[in-house]
């Protein structure tokens, strides 16, 4: 008869397993060594009959363990593939979202590599500290040469007093001025990303929780 179980639970189940198996498997002896004239084998003391015995229960028993780790994984995978969440950004299957989370988190096969989003942010946020420190420098450079055509225009002799030749300088300036091209407005990208990034998280977190506490699977 298969049991009934919460995804949940079989997690548990699953994590226990692992631990129970390989201690199994450490303390279990396969093969011993005796001699014809003794009645016992050399490192467990035992008869050679009861240490057949003993290998050959220890084997079935971690195989047993083995098989039902396959069956409760296999269990939670297909639940995983059939099950599905809802989020503000859309509809996952269980499956999708711990791949989602997990590559968001920098996590799995590619490591940080495959968080395209953290990527996008991170250089959109470089681009626009490097542009800016540009424009701050020439702008600078800008006013100090504009601030020496207008001292050398003012210390001039000239009886005409007008704002014609300080006009030039102006004109001088506003054409050389530097200025960001920012055509996605980046600032304002980085932001949403952001908090779709953090409201995405959350809500995955969430909703598997809420999926795998209230998912039945049978093994």
């Amino acid at each position: 008869m298969a049991d009934k179980m919460l995804v949940t639970q079989a997690l548990d189940e699953r994590d226990l397993l692992v631990k129970k198996i390989q201690d199994k498997i450490s303390k279990a002896s396969f093969v011993d060594t005796i001699k014809p004239n003794e009645e016992k084998v050399l490192d467990a003391r035992v008869s050679k009959d009861e240490f057949a015995k003993d290998a050959e229960s220890a084997y079935q028993q971690i195989q047993d363990l083995i098989d039902r780790f396959q069956r409760i994984d296999a269990a939670i995978v297909a639940s995983n593939a059939n099950t599905t969440i809802n989020t503000t950004y859309g509809s996952f299957t269980v499956a999708g979202a711990i791949s989602l989370r997990s590559r968001l988190r920098g996590a799995g096969s590619y490591d940080g590599d495959a968080d395209f989003e953290r990527s996008l942010q991170l250089k959109m946020e470089k681009d626009y500290q490097t542009r800016v420190a540009v424009a701050d420098l020439k702008n600078k450079q800008l006013q100090s040469t504009a601030e020496s055509m207008r001292l050398s225009i003012l210390g001039k002799d000239t009886k005409v007093k007008d704002e014609k030749p300080l006009e030039v300088v102006e004109a001088y300036v506003k054409e050389n001025t530097t200025e960001l091209v920012d055509p996605l407005d980046v600032q304002k990208k980085i932001s949403v990303l952001q908090e779709k990034r953090d409201t995405l998280l959350t809500e995955l977190d969430t909703q598997i929780k809420v999926s795998n506490a209230t998912t039945f699977i049978e093994i």
